[in-house]
């Protein structure tokens, strides 16, 4: 059975934080600019799903790519591996909710300071053959003595 996802959002934000009723708290929400390094941020990951597929469990890869779809790669030359989270979510099976309403289900995933050189970066999300990406900008910091 293919998997039908009604809605899928990646957020930006400066911080995140899931609580227990599946609602996601967002401080700073929105963005699409950094510097470098970058700061600590989060990715907010947002879906519904038709209510037949409560239950299901579906496969996710998150990635860090740049401008032309190549992973990014972070650490010593000898260590260095691409940004990638795997793992999956399960749609929640809610008895209480009604048929014709979707069922949602959120994460956050936390990101720490990257050293990331200026240039067009996107977070990248496929799920079960389904790819949503959300895009920024990382830029140099302004010179000293330039107008602002």
């Amino acid at each position: 059975m293919s998997v039908e996802i009604e809605e899928l959002q990646l957020i930006l934000c400066d911080s995140a934080s899931g609580d227990p009723t599946g609602k996601i708290h967002m401080l700073g929400a929105g963005w699409s600019m950094t510097g470098t390094p970058t700061a600590p941020h989060a990715v907010v990951v947002m879906f519904t799903f038709p209510h037949d597929h409560a239950g299901r469990k579906l496969s996710l890869q998150l990635s860090l790519v740049d401008d032309d779809g190549e992973p990014v790669v972070v650490g010593p030359a000898d260590q260095a591996a691409p940004i990638t989270v795997q793992g999956s979510v399960e749609v929640p099976a809610r008895p209480d909710v009604p048929d014709d309403l979707p069922l949602g289900t959120n994460f956050t995933l936390a990101v720490g300071p990257m050293p990331l050189p200026e240039g067009r970066y996107q977070w990248r999300l496929d799920v079960e053959g389904h790819t949503k990406a959300v895009r920024f900008a990382v830029l140099s910091p302004p010179q000293k003595g330039a107008p602002a």
